[in-house]
């Protein structure tokens, strides 16, 4: 490891991967790329937070089926989401007798599990490991924001919850995508308190993490096909960019984001889409199948998180983000 850049030696892969997501994703230009569409946003169930739970551990479920594991070939589920307590993550592993390891860092957490669930695999300690996340529109809204029976206005500068999860299943076998690299990110808060101007928040914390990783690693921008970056919609792309341009990188005609790409681009989008099933979808929805293709050589991906909660927002305090990056190759 040079300073917070890690090259996996042994580079597992990328088995088989899954993803659930809501209407309105599915209606998206990745919708095609989603495993599962479900018809509304309830998932048949009567609460939200029990939809985000229930995709949560559909997503876990038919990874392994694509993957065709039993619940003992999987050595461990790494998972988080945006609720307090991460309830949908650990009320979806209730369900299954493999051992849980509850991880969160926002809607970063998809990078987060890589990185640990590619450390278990790497390492030898475990032969696969399953890293999952999701997100819920309506379930973060009214823990975060407002109780959606007000019916507020959205601002400008707002994005949309990703009403989705994506799971995959890390390991020596199959030839799927490598898990090359990773750079662990940082805490930075640039002193943003606006709740609804997450891509504001997270750019500065992206930024961090991908010069850390040019300057620790012996690769620069031109060696990668895409600098994907997992939700900073629209504005927070533009601001990551510029940032990455006074540090004397140019991205700008690599770099995507998840949050630009899920929704279609129409007014009431606002900045795109956020959350951590954000990256998770699209990740393991598009970009998965396209390394699988071979249609890139080689991508990073820098999912990005907020980490603010109800309370500490309502207090008046800043949000301190965080971003890690994960490098795959086809």
């Amino acid at each position: 490891m040079k300073g917070r850049t890690l090259i996996f030696k042994n580079q597992p892969r990328i088995f088989a991967t899954a993803t659930v997501a809501g209407p309105k994703e599915g209606a998206g230009p990745v919708g095609k790329h989603i495993d599962t569409i479900v018809e509304d946003d309830y998932f048949g169930e009567k609460t939200f937070e029990k939809a985000e739970r229930k995709m949560m551990e559909g997503a876990i479920r038919q990874v392994m089926q694509n993957a065709k594991y039993t619940e003992s070939e999987v050595g461990a589920i790494i998972a988080g989401d945006l609720l307090n307590q991460i309830i949908s993550s650990s009320y979806a592993c209730r369900s299954f007798n493999i051992p849980f390891l509850g991880i969160y860092n926002a809607c970063s957490t998809m990078s987060e599990a890589f990185i640990i669930g590619g450390m278990l695999v790497d390492g030898g300690y475990c032969e696969s490991a399953l890293c999952a996340t999701g997100s819920h529109f309506s379930s973060a809204e009214r823990q975060y924001r407002y109780p959606l029976e007000l019916g507020n206005t959205r601002p400008p500068q707002s994005q949309w919850t990703v009403t989705g999860a994506g799971a995959a299943i890390l390991a020596m076998q199959g030839k799927g995508p490598k898990l090359v690299a990773a750079t662990l990110g940082r805490v930075v808060d640039y002193g943003i308190t606006d709740t609804n101007n997450m891509g504001a928040a997270m750019a500065p914390a992206a930024a961090d993490t991908l010069c850390e990783h040019f300057l620790n690693s012996y690769f620069s921008p031109k060696d990668y096909d895409l600098v994907i970056t997992g939700d900073l919609g629209a504005f927070g792309s533009r601001l990551f960019k510029d940032l990455m341009w006074e540090k004397g990188f140019d991205i700008s005609e690599r770099h995507v984001d998840c949050g630009e790409m899920i929704y279609n681009i129409a007014e009431d989008e606002f900045q795109g889409g956020s959350g951590a099933g954000c990256s998770a979808v699209v990740f393991n929805g598009y970009f998965y199948k396209k390394l699988c293709k071979k249609e890139y050589k080689r991508i990073i991906l820098i999912a990005t998180g907020a980490l603010l909660s109800s309370v500490s927002s309502q207090q008046g305090e800043t949000i301190p983000s965080i971003a890690h990056a994960v490098v795959f190759e086809s």
